[in-house]
């Protein structure tokens, strides 16, 4: 099961790795933990994979059944629930997490003095901020992992800014920045709010964006 969403929302303290258990092998760590009588999971942590296996405790065989996508039924559905489970624990004990989408409003709120409206009906989540024209250079937002490309249902706030069409290919690196969700790719970007976000990097985009929006 693949857990990479969790790399790109926090940041992991290799002793605190080491402190849970993990044990450290050449580029990578690894970590075996019972989930119960019957299975256990094998978790491997690098740079570019944080992903659980299961393994039959008896003959350690791995039960393949959890990663195929069209398996269903209580019994799979429990022990995915129980990897999740072990993982989020994991990731809550291991990985510091800043709260990037809190500090981005104050930014807005404070050192742009723009507050930001709710323009649909159906969603009181995403707000828009916008320039002295009154149109938007920033949209916040909660979005799936799933809408930037990635193998996750799990949630993110992000927010779409306007970007130099010249520099987008550039600054796109799947980690932070995205192509835009929803916008036209060749001038918009996503970003999403959470560690791994270069905040003064974000700071420069937005004001770049409203820059560019109010010009346009």
């Amino acid at each position: 099961m693949n857990f990479n969403h969790l790399l790109l929302t926090s940041i992991p303290q290799k002793e605190k790795l080491i402190s849970y258990g993990f044990e450290k092998r050449d580029n990578f760590f690894i970590l075996k933990k019972s989930l119960n009588q019957d299975f256990y999971a094998q978790i491997v942590f690098s740079e570019k994979e944080f992903k659980a296996e299961v393994f039959e405790t008896e003959t350690d065989e791995k039960y393949f059944l959890v990663d195929v996508k069209t398996a269903h039924g209580a019994f799979i559905n429990s022990i995915r629930s129980m990897v999740k489970d072990l993982m989020n624990e994991i990731a809550n004990a291991c990985f510091t997490n800043i709260d990037v989408k809190s500090l981005y409003i104050d930014f807005l709120e404070k050192e742009l003095s723009v507050k930001g409206d709710y323009p649909w009906e159906d969603d009181n989540t995403s707000a828009v901020y916008r320039c002295k024209k009154q149109k938007w250079f920033a949209l916040v937002m909660k979005i799936k992992f799933k809408n930037l490309g990635l193998e996750s249902e799990e949630p993110v706030w992000a927010v779409n800014l306007k970007a130099d069409a010249n520099e987008i290919p550039n600054l796109v690196d799947k980690k932070s920045i995205f192509p835009a969700y929803h916008m036209n790719k060749k001038y918009w970007i996503t970003v999403v709010l959470t560690s791994v976000t270069d905040f003064e990097k974000l700071k420069k985009l937005t004001l770049q964006s409203r820059e560019l929006v109010e010009t346009s």
